[in-house]
């Protein structure tokens, strides 16, 4: 009798995952080209998306955190990038330019692309937190 795998993905991950498809295909509508998704190192964190964005003079190396929230009393998806998450995507972001030498030269930032309840055009926040 051959099992079945095991479905290693909930409701919530698949929805995520649609939300970061939207958002890569939005980033990229805006000419920026994706160089990684869902990059992960294990015990440190992941990266939803990382895109770079061709500049005159230099590019710029662009680390995404996709977030989605139905808005609440509480916190909605741009306040539920707490500092926390920020030092985990900042520490993920390093080990990523360590085993990508070839972006040395590219400028680096961190943005947030935040979809409020079920709104398709997302929140886009540049430069949303410093290293």
């Amino acid at each position: 009798m051959q099992k079945k795998p095991l479905s290693l993905t909930s409701p919530t991950q698949r929805q995520g995952g649609y939300f970061e498809q939207m958002a890569s295909q939005y980033l990229q509508d805006q000419g920026l080209i994706l160089i990684a998704q869902n990059w992960q190192q294990p015990k440190v964190g992941e990266l939803d998306l990382v895109m770079l964005q061709h500049g005159m003079a230099w590019d710029t190396l662009i680390f995404v955190e996709v977030r989605q929230r139905k808005s609440s009393a509480f916190a909605d998806a741009l306040m539920s990038v707490t500092a926390a998450k920020q030092r985990k995507i900042i520490k993920a972001a390093r080990y990523f330019l360590q085993q990508h030498p070839e972006y040395d030269q590219c400028e680096c930032r961190f943005d947030v692309l935040a979809y409020e309840n079920s709104s398709l055009l997302p929140e886009w926040v540049q430069s949303a937190f410093m290293t």
